[in-house]
């Protein structure tokens, strides 16, 4: 928990505050925009919510937070915020919360189906949001993008019955008890409405999901540019072969989608044509 303490000096006076604590995940920054930004190793309350809508944003932010370093003041009533998690994105596409200090805040989201649901990456484990996940109908896959996020996988499994599904080439010690255990390079179909893309660079078994030829679940490999204009990746957070990333985000512009939802970073949101020259523009970047 956050401790008065260790509160930044950066913080705006008043009720919220981040402590010392903070690994300056940006979680809070695109969870509740009106109050958080990011310093260069932190996150701070650059200004105090106001109303009942912002103050909601910043107890949710409080609670998706991987490290506990979101504090207030005063002691909240927060039912209200946790019944906010999974938060509908677009459809059935929902971010779940609750991010994991193991995958270093990696955001982590839900796919509603009638054929069954997928949890896209793990967040933490626990009990306000395995309340929620059992009331939109459980978890039937865990697809696991990468190496990095997997977090809490057991336990999800062991709670749900889940299989999970990760690349052969981003096994551990960890995770080699998976169910679905992909190889190769080619995309795999899991279901008419569910395609697997191996994308590696980031690590050389990544893997982005395809949801319908509208959301695109990229784990590490893309996000959203800052200020929403276009996409990017994180060179320095490229953990196998940056050449090989900038090849595979090519293959990607091959493919229709509308949303690219990452583990690390920010949504982005644009007209499929339009998503496709961003992401030409991004491979270019790289360059």
């Amino acid at each position: 928990m956050a401790s008065p303490k260790r509160r930044l000096p950066a913080n705006a006076p008043g009720e919220f505050y981040v402590d010392a604590s903070c690994i300056d995940c940006e979680t809070c920054n695109w969870v509740a925009p009106a109050s958080f930004a990011g310093a260069e190793s932190n996150s701070f309350v650059y200004r105090q919510p106001v109303g009942a809508a912002e103050i909601r944003r910043a107890e949710m932010a409080l609670l998706a937070c991987p490290t506990g370093s979101i504090g207030t003041v005063e002691k909240h009533d927060l039912g209200a915020a946790e019944r906010a998690f999974p938060e509908q994105i677009d459809g059935e596409v929902y971010h779940c919360g609750y991010h994991a200090e193991a995958s270093f805040g990696a955001a982590s989201y839900l796919i509603v189906r009638p054929a069954g649901n997928v949890l896209v990456d793990s967040p933490r484990f626990t009990a306000p949001l395995l309340r929620r996940l059992e009331a939109l109908g459980g978890v039937r896959w865990m697809f696991l993008s990468h190496r990095d996020d997997v977090a809490d996988h057991r336990r999800f499994r062991d709670h749900f019955g889940c299989e999970r599904i990760l690349h052969a080439d981003d096994l551990s010690s960890g995770t080699r008890d998976v169910e679905l255990t992909l190889t190769g390079r080619e995309p795999v179909r899991l279901a008419d409405d569910l395609l697997v893309i191996p994308v590696p660079g980031h690590t050389r078994g990544s893997m982005c999901l395809l949801y319908r030829e509208t959301f695109l679940f990229s784990g590490d490999h893309l996000a959203g540019a800052a200020g929403g204009r276009g996409l990017t990746a994180f060179r320095d957070a490229c953990w196998y072969d940056w050449a090989e990333q900038r090849r595979s985000m090519r293959r990607l512009a091959g493919y229709r989608f509308e949303w690219v939802l990452p583990g690390h970073g920010r949504r982005a949101h644009f007209a499929a044509p339009v998503m496709v020259a961003k992401l030409r523009t991004c491979v270019a970047a790289m360059a």
